[in-house]
């Protein structure tokens, strides 16, 4: 019985993180524009990148793709060492969440470039499949948020959480989902954007860092 309640509490971990990855990965393509200071040109100008180019992201190391993860990650065990709750649940919640961008990675790469034991867990629905992921870069990009497993969007696709999270927004707000040019038929695609054809540039925390924090 230990054992069960060790792996359900894992489990449990687990989707927790995809689902908070899922919700930033959400706030970014919803509601972050290119001129949000600081966060803008750090966070959604990769993310905007992401979605004209897909696999401009597979090109970027773990650092330019996962630095923001890994600091956010690192004040999280700060933390919770701070207040005396730094257990092993805080520790898997970390180890995946400053990786959630890795996972989203492999989601564009193929096999080969992923290797046998990644394509296995693909496979096995441990990590999440490249075919759910694509779901969320079909036009107009405005579902499956959730990067790490495959577990999490469908129910949350189902209840249908983020049009309800929108329009309850702008409700209060008027704020509305942004819209996104590289849908068609969203208006010419921005010079900033294209000039990301280009080859990766070398490693640093202010080049190109991928989709978002989460995503």
């Amino acid at each position: 019985m230990h054992t069960l309640q060790i792996l359900l509490q894992a489990l449990g971990v687990i989707l927790l993180a995809d689902f908070l990855a899922g919700v930033i990965h959400w706030l970014e393509d919803a509601y972050g524009t290119e001129e949000t200071p600081v966060l803008g040109p750090l966070v959604i100008r990769p993310n905007i990148v992401h979605h004209h180019y897909p696999r401009f992201f597979t090109k970027l190391t773990w650092w330019q793709s996962s630095w923001d993860l890994l600091l956010i990650g690192m004040l999280i065990i700060g933390g919770a060492a701070w207040a005396g709750v730094l257990t092993w649940h805080v520790w898997l919640f970390v180890l995946l969440s400053i990786n959630a961008n890795q996972v989203h990675k492999w989601s564009h790469q193929t096999r080969a470039e992923n290797g046998r034991v990644v394509s296995f867990l693909q496979d096995c629905w441990i990590l999440q499949t490249p075919r759910q992921h694509a779901l969320h870069h079909t036009d107009p990009k405005n579902t499956y948020y959730c990067p790490i497993t495959n577990l999490v969007n469908p129910t949350l696709e189902f209840i249908g959480l983020w049009p309800k999270l929108e329009a309850l927004i702008e409700a209060f707000t008027g704020a509305t989902h942004r819209a996104d040019s590289s849908n068609r038929g969203e208006g010419p695609t921005p010079a900033w954007v294209i000039e990301h054809r280009r080859p990766v540039p070398a490693a640093t925390p202010t080049s190109l860092t991928g989709p978002g924090s989460c995503p």
